[in-house]
């Protein structure tokens, strides 16, 4: 059996008026992340730490954001598509362990749901799920409110 090692890494410009999309749900807060799809910073390091521990390159490099079918997209379809392309290099997801950077909204009542969905996404237990969250004790663009960031590390198995 192979092991390997994934770690994604995204960050996300946080826009009032804009909607916030973190882990597959919907946020009510004021200010929303930005990008080329739903901006979904948790479910995109998810995709690039499993797309990376299997070396099938980036979220960017498999769904650009200069094509437009990518335009607004559900990120719940890019890390389907990306776990369908890592079990189709022959691996499964192991666990994975994610740290949310964000100064506000306080989204630890979330987590539990977040989880849950990202465990049917990955056809995982919800154990093998970590997420947390933490501010930047108002450092840096995270905490003037201006941006999120996300990190996530994964463990997969050659099946």
């Amino acid at each position: 059996m192979k092991i390997k090692v994934g770690f994604g890494y995204d960050v996300h410009q946080m826009v009032e008026g804009h909607p916030f999309v973190l882990g597959g749900i919907k946020i009510d807060y004021s200010k929303g992340a930005y990008g080329h799809s739903d901006a979904d910073v948790l479910l995109h390091v998810i995709c690039d730490a499993i797309l990376g521990a299997a070396n099938l390159r980036d979220i960017g490099f498999n769904f650009p954001d200069t094509d437009p079918k990518y335009k607004g997209i559900n990120s719940k379809i890019l890390l389907k598509e990306s776990y369908r392309l890592v079990k189709e290099k022959g691996y499964l997801l192991s666990n994975i362990d994610c740290t949310i950077c964000l100064q506000l909204p306080k989204i630890n009542p979330f987590i539990p749901q977040m989880r849950e969905g990202i465990a049917e996404l990955l056809e995982i237990d919800v154990d093998d799920i970590s997420i947390k969250a933490t501010t930047t004790e108002k450092l840096g663009f995270v905490g003037r409110e201006e941006g999120i960031s996300a990190y996530c590390t994964c463990l997969i198995q050659s099946v």
